[in-house]
């Protein structure tokens, strides 16, 4: 079904029935939810072969589309892919439940024993672009939390996401818990986007993942607390005391691994020192890997580079492209990061204890790194079995959103007769 002639009608029912799911969701117990959650991995697995098919027919969406090389890669799917989605169902599945936990406890004079404890936020709004394995990830995450779960994926999606719900609904029947818990919005119509973002009386909290269109989007016009980044201009600062072998290893990973992922490295800062040494193998090794790198004067000497422009500081390419520029001290590749940088991931290559606590304490995005690469980016490599995003906000959810991200909490007050003075 995708030609819905009522979408606002649509919207208030599946909401309706988000919320009336959320609340029974609050209560049921981590061994439902586990039930679920295993139970669904299997139902992918089984049906890897008929996700694959459905995921054809998209991958000719997004050719006839003219979707680039990137999107195309974020849109396949085959039975590795498959399988890493039912593996992090599973991981997810196996955590501790992050629903119902005493965060904190103490004792006043006045004999009250106080609890704050951690509770569903209630109902997550997705909204997503062409990745269909957001579509395993956003509902375990949420289901896992407490929360009921409205999924919108992207139009490249659709026939992969629908297949990969069915999955997820395989799980909630099992587990007997309620089908509502986890719904997919079944229309390619934009305009259930543009509802999703004024329900303020259903959804809780936007989760908004694709390109700078759609975030900016969410961003603008939602009305409800959104998590969400939305660029990741990421950087890597190679440091004089950077060690060579470690530099050129992750340096090639962070760009080349996967350049259409967030996490991908999208400009590369070389302190002075180092220009005429590493600096150089590090360009020779990421044009020879097949990157475009757009240098800054002192870099676009080299072999195989394309002068930067002032467009190209700041620019998130989703694609094997890069910028370099020489730095002269890490202080200066602090300051490039502030200026241009996303708040999403920033990594310092160095054997400096020193330089690297520098880095660390005067920069401010969701996730810091050192000598490692930024493709580690991601709640799965996190140890959170799955992301449902990368928030760069600074109120609640910060980095990987995971399943403890996706919670609030309550407090709990217990007195004996007790009354105030």
């Amino acid at each position: 079904m995708t030609q819905i002639d009522d979408i606002p009608a649509l919207m208030v029912e599946i909401g309706a029935r988000a919320r009336a799911a959320a609340t029974e969701l609050g209560y049921v117990s981590a061994e439902a939810k586990h039930a679920a959650l295993i139970a669904a991995a299997e139902a992918l697995w089984q049906r890897r072969e008929d996700i694959v098919a459905a995921n054809e027919r998209d991958l000719d969406y997004g050719r006839e589309k003219g979707l680039g090389a990137a999107m195309m890669d974020r849109l396949m799917l085959d039975e590795a892919r498959i399988r890493a989605m039912a593996d992090g169902l599973r991981a997810v599945a196996e955590q501790p439940d992050p629903v119902g936990r005493t965060l904190a406890e103490w004792d006043r004079p006045s004999e009250l024993h106080i609890r704050r404890v951690s509770t569903p936020l209630g109902v997550i709004g997705v909204i997503y672009e062409s990745r269909p394995n957001v579509t395993a990830d956003a509902g375990a995450l949420c289901l896992k939390a407490g929360n009921a779960v409205i999924l919108r994926g992207g139009s490249e999606s659709f026939h992969s996401a629908r297949l990969i719900h069915d999955c997820l609904q395989t799980g909630l029947r099992v587990a007997g818990l309620p089908e509502d818990a986890i719904q997919l919005v079944p229309t390619r119509d934009r305009a259930a986007v543009r509802e999703m973002l004024r329900m303020s009386d259903s959804i809780d909290v936007i989760v908004p993942r694709g390109g700078k269109g759609l975030v900016g989007l969410v961003q603008r016009e939602a009305r409800v607390p959104v998590f969400a980044h939305l660029e990741g201009i990421v950087h890597i600062y190679v440091d004089k005391e950077a060690d060579p072998e470690k530099a050129l290893k992750v340096v090639l990973n962070a760009k080349t691994r996967r350049a259409g992922i967030c996490g991908a490295a999208e400009c590369l800062l070389i302190h002075r020192d180092a220009a005429t040494t590493l600096g150089v193998d590090l360009v020779a090794a990421l044009v020879d890997a097949g990157v475009t790198v757009h240098a800054d004067a002192t870099l676009a000497r080299l072999p195989g580079t394309v002068a930067a422009t002032d467009d190209d500081w700041g620019c998130e390419y989703l694609a094997m492209e890069i910028a370099a520029r020489v730095v002269d001290d890490i202080d200066a590749a602090i300051a490039h990061i502030r200026s241009y940088g996303s708040g999403h991931t920033e990594a310092i290559l160095t054997e400096d204890d020193i330089a690297a606590a520098h880095f660390f304490s005067r920069l401010d995005s969701a996730i810091l790194m050192r000598n490692a690469s930024t493709q580690f980016a991601d709640g799965g490599e996190f140890g959170m079995g799955a992301e449902i995003g990368i928030a760069t906000g600074k109120l609640h959810a910060r980095g990987p959103v995971g399943a403890e991200q996706l919670t609030s909490f309550k407090y709990i007050v217990e007195g004996d007769g007790s009354v105030r003075g």
